[in-house]
């Protein structure tokens, strides 16, 4: 693998229209260790989205070698075999026995037609095995549409492909350390028609028992009501839900209420989402068309777009 580089500097930015900004210790991927002080002024100003910008003074520059955690501006990797089109899994695996939500019942997978009963019924040499699965809807990572938070919901069925599949997508890095996602933190982004997907690092945590812990990262309500009126397709989050499920939040779920009000379907007990970059992916995260259920597990994925 080509080793992958970011910049740490110090920048202080001057915009025609008046008015400035300056920032301390910044870290920016770069495409390399050779990049000229223009080239990283102009990729800064392009990975913040900035306008009316009249000038950018770099100062305290090193160069460390580190993975990319993600910045516009600077190409994806090409997959295998110089593949510019790569797929990236986004979902936990299904396993007999697994724990998604503590305390909530677990996957048993067994078998409905072994291999040996079935040669019984085929010609010598021919066999199958038809396997069975019992378990509640919200296991491993799954979709939440209406009917999941509202008696009158649209459900798995009644929800459209266009709010499930083939979203262009866009990730939120949130802090480390940081618990409530809220409108400040989102409002950098455009999200209108996107799939939203909200990069906390909690899934790192996945199947232990500080997975379930009160200080798991949620999306505040007045968040959620942020994403809705800037038009989000889908919301997604790699954390035990969409909601703050400790105990000062008194059973409230003000995020879920929200997105699903106005017809958002939520993803939650994403996984692997440190593999994509901010934004030039498409995202899919469709069930069966299950009728009467608002819940279900998803095979959740990205495709990044051409280099």
């Amino acid at each position: 693998m080509d080793d992958q580089w970011r910049a740490q500097f110090d920048a202080e930015v001057t915009f025609a229209n008046g008015g400035g900004l300056r920032t301390d210790g910044f870290r920016l991927d770069v495409p390399g260790p050779d990049i000229t002080d223009d080239e990283l002024a102009a990729l800064f100003v392009r990975h913040l989205g900035l306008l009316m910008v009249a000038e950018v003074r770099i100062t305290g520059r090193t160069m460390i070698e580190e993975p990319h955690k993600g910045g516009r501006g600077v190409p994806a990797r090409p997959g295998p075999e110089g593949n510019s089109r790569r797929l990236v899994e986004l979902s936990h695996v299904v396993t007999d026995g697994m724990t998604t939500l503590p305390g909530w019942p677990a996957p048993r997978i067994t078998e409905w037609l072994t291999r040996e009963a079935s040669r019984a019924n085929y010609a010598p040499g021919t066999e199958f095995q038809v396997g069975r699965i019992d378990m509640i809807a919200n296991t491993g990572t799954y979709v939440d549409t209406p009917a999941h938070r509202f008696a009158d919901g649209a459900d798995l069925a009644a929800t459209g492909l266009e709010r499930l599949a083939d979203l262009p997508g866009v990730v939120v890095r949130v802090p480390a350390g940081t618990r409530a996602v809220d409108r400040l933190l989102l409002a950098p982004y455009e999200v209108a028609g996107h799939a939203v997907l909200l990069h906390t690092g909690w899934s790192a945590h996945f199947g232990t028992g500080r997975y379930g812990a009160p200080e798991a990262p949620y999306l505040t309500g007045d968040g959620a009501r942020a994403l809705v009126d800037a038009g989000a397709a889908l919301v997604g989050i790699d954390s035990i839900n969409i909601d703050d499920m400790s105990p000062a939040a008194a059973g409230e779920r003000p995020a879920h209420s929200a997105l699903l009000a106005a017809g958002v379907p939520v993803v939650e007990h994403l996984t692997g989402l440190d593999a994509l970059p901010p934004t030039g992916f498409r995202f899919t995260a469709a069930p069966p068309m299950v009728a009467g259920m608002g819940t279900f597990p998803v095979r959740a994925f990205a495709v990044l777009d051409p280099t």
